[in-house]
Parts: C-alpha cells; structure tokens; sequence
C-alpha cells in the first residue's frame, strides 16, 4: 500500500485539531453563511494564527489555473473572516491555509474528494430552477443509488458501478438508459459526489425536463475493480494516472470490455434493450471513452455526449489528433459505420480555456469535412467540473425524446 502524501495527512490532522478546537473553545462560528444577498462570509477560529486564506473556485484564478485566493481578516475572539462578493447560482468549492497548511473548513461538514484532494463545499440559489437549485436535494420524488457489482469476462474479474434508478421505477418498465462515464483519475463515485447526478436527474425529472432513465456510471480504469477502498487492494491513494501505471495493465481496454457492462444492466433492469434507448456520454477520459466505444460499436448508442472529451487513436500521440484522424484508415471506417448507422445526437461539449480545446475543435473539423452531422456546445472556463455539471444537464433533456 502506498503512503499517504504530507499533504493529505496535514489537512486531515489539521482539520481534526481546529475541529476540536472550535468545538471546545466555546466560540460558536458558523461557516459558510450564504447570505441574502448573494454573498458568503467564511470563518474560522483561529486565535494562534498570524495568516489565514480561503482558495476556491469562486476567486479569479491564479495566472497557472489554480483556484483563486483571498486573505481573511481577524476579528475578536481569534475569529478570522472574509466575505465575497456577490455569487452566481452554483455548487462552489473551497479550503482555508491557517499559518500556510491546508486545512478543510471545520464548521463545514459536507466535503468532496476529486482523486486525492478534499475540499469543503456549499451552494448558492437564487430561485427555483436555477443552476444551484437544480444541484440540490428538493422536495421531490427521488430515485435511487445502488453500488453493484458484475462479472466483466472480458477483463477477467469482477467490477463495481453505480447506478441510478429514477422515483417509481418499481411501477415502470423498459426504462431508457444514459451510460456515464468518469475521467481521469475518478472513479465509480465521481459523477454522484462531483457531478451531483442523482439531484439534476431527480430535479428534471420531476419537473418533466427529462424522461425517466436508469443511469450507469460504471468504474473507467480497467486495472481496478472498484474506487479506492472499495476492493481488495485496500486503502491506496488515489492518482490521477492510476489507470495506466506501470504493472496495471488490463486485460483488455474500456471500449473492448463495455459490452459486459450492457450485459449486466440489460440482464438485472427494466430496460429496452435497443439503440434508440441507449445514451452515452463522458467527461474528460470518458469522453474518449465514449468516442472509442460508439466507433466501435457503431450500432448500439442513438445518443453520444462528449464533454471535454480526450481523444486518442491508438498509442499515437504524436501530432495533432486531425493528423492521427486523416492517418488511421481503421477508424475512419469506423467513424462511417458509426454516422451511417445515423445516431440520433452526436454531441460535443467544451470549454473555451479547455486545454483539451484543439482536440475537439481537431475532431470537428473532421466531421465537418466528412459531413457528419453533430451538435455543439462551447462553455466559459476550461476542464472543471461546473462545465460537466452544466453538460450533463443539457444533455440529459435532449435524450430520448
């Protein structure tokens, strides 16, 4: 089992200490406060301090992309606090650094892990409906998360995904299904913590902006059976390039094995088991998942979503990925099954400071050349999960209407 780095165990000892601390000291602060009129005031007790920031995705970044940082001021009490400006609708992230360690929010309870960094979270709403109202739990009818696990021959194991069940599927029947598909480095976990599926399908659903669906959000890395902690491997930290390090090679690849995936979601759910109710989509790695799979499998998915997809052919990554197109005669046969077999959406999502960017904008200058018919949609900001959130939302509406 790998060591946990320093900077983990800091911030998860420091957030135990200042926890404690605020528990005992008989300071009662409250943070975050969402305040009414837009803004958040963050607080920390901290009475030893001599500096105290809070980073977060709500600051201006950093010139290298980094979330931004703003310096709390200290008030009575050994109390430090800050409050921004004025926040759009949104679920934001953030973590303090007390005399510069790292530490999660210890009045703030609700936390996310993206690979190996937690960060503290909350949510701005303005009004019904809106982006942050969709990200929370409403009162409505809500679906169901399950973690099972299948039997994937081609990968010779046994395999964890998750899966969502819209309210009421007991009374229903050949459900659609959307496939969802991770990054790099995420894993079975990251599309109902970071994405915040089960919310944004209970919230359209229930207000008719989407059919009913069975989403499958199976685990992307074939060297691992299950998220970190979840199988035999035991409690490693989690990298972003576990998926293809050194003594982890699989036995086949993502696309070669998705068909074990079907087999199981077909073989235990109420679905119909036809292309014109199958959805895929994914970010990042996912997305070349789900170019990879649909060229593949050209007759199997009516809808393709790829969201700040990372494209690959092959081993090749010399070049730009046009050229590798324009190169490989195999997947060019492949992508004219696929558009000859007329999905019903091909749909590419990225955002303008996307360091992805020029690879979709390769793979659209393809299909364009070709002909291929494809929707697109071009965001703010770069290779985040606000932009994924906002893709799966947009996506979720238009499939299986």
């Amino acid at each position: 089992m790998r060591k946990l780095s320093s900077t983990f165990i800091a911030l998860s000892l420091a957030t135990l200490v200042f926890g404690q601390e605020a528990l005992w000291s008989g300071t009662n602060v409250k943070s975050p406060v969402v305040n009414a009129d837009g803004t958040v005031t963050f607080a920390i007790h901290a009475p030893k301090a001599s500096r105290v920031t809070v980073s977060g995705d709500f600051l201006s970044p950093s010139e290298t992309g980094q979330p931004g940082q703003a310096d709390l001021k200290e008030g009575k009490n050994g109390v430090w606090t800050f409050t921004t400006g004025k926040l759009s609708p949104e679920l934001y992230s953030y973590t303090f650094r007390v005399n510069d360690m790292p530490i999660l929010d210890p009045a703030n309870v609700y936390v996310n892990r993206d690979i190996a960094s937690l960060t503290s979270i909350f949510i701005v709403s303005d009004a019904k409906g809106d982006r942050g109202d969709l990200y929370r739990v409403n009162e409505v009818p809500h679906g169901d998360i399950c973690k099972v696990w299948y039997d994937s021959p081609t990968l010779k194991t046994k395999r964890r995904m998750t899966i969502y069940t819209p309210a009421g599927y007991d009374k229903g029947r050949n459900y659609p299904v959307l496939y969802l598909l991770h990054g790099a480095g995420g894993d079975e976990d990251a599309w109902t913590t970071l994405g915040r599926t089960a919310q944004i399908m209970d919230n359209l659903i229930a207000t008719g902006k989407a059919k009913p669906m069975i989403v499958v959000m199976p685990n992307g890395n074939p060297s691992c059976q299950a998220a970190p902690g979840e199988w035999s491997r035991g409690m490693y930290q989690p990298s972003f390039m576990e998926s293809i390090a050194p003594g982890n090679q699989p036995a086949a690849t993502m696309d070669e094995s998705f068909p074990d995936i079907i087999k199981y979601v077909e073989s235990h759910y109420k679905v119909a088991k036809n292309k014109r109710n199958r959805a895929i989509c994914g970010l990042s790695m996912g997305g070349g998942h789900s170019f990879a799979i649909t060229k593949r499998f050209p007759d199997t998915f009516d809808y393709v979503g790829l969201f700040s997809a990372g494209l690959h052919i092959g081993q090749n990554s010399q070049g730009s990925f046009y050229d590798a197109l324009q190169s490989s005669k195999e997947v060019q046969q492949q992508l004219s099954k696929l558009f000859a077999a007329k999905p019903h959406l091909y749909w590419i999502a990225i955002g303008k400071t996307d360091f992805l960017y020029q690879q979709n904008a390769d793979l659209r200058r393809y299909l364009d050349e070709k002909g291929y018919p494809y929707e697109y949609r071009e965001s703010d900001g770069g290779h985040i999960w606000r932009n994924w959130r906002i893709y799966l939302t947009e996506f979720a509406q238009k499939i299986f209407k």
